[in-house]
């Protein structure tokens, strides 16, 4: 996450964010047709992250493939914030 100022010298979030999943198939769920699926959960992201920030954010979204990643301590301690 870095906080930034937009050209009319507002200040505006870039975060960048990837959503693990176990297994290929469950990247194309999240996705969803023609990407519309991994669209509406940036745009609620998105949403919360403004509120909870107090400002604009921008949001950039991927999904990975990642299996097993809960058996790995370094990707759970991530989440954790450890």
């Amino acid at each position: 996450m870095q906080l930034r100022k937009t050209r009319e010298k507002k200040e505006i979030y870039d975060i960048d964010a990837i959503i693990y999943c176990l297994k290929k198939s469950h990247k194309g769920i999240i996705i969803g047709k023609g990407g519309e699926l991994l669209k509406k959960i940036g745009i609620y992201a998105r949403q919360d992250a403004e509120r909870m920030l107090d400002t604009k954010v921008n949001m950039q979204l991927w999904v990975k493939v990642k299996e097993d990643w809960q058996e790995n301590d370094n990707i759970v301690k991530k989440f954790k914030g450890d």
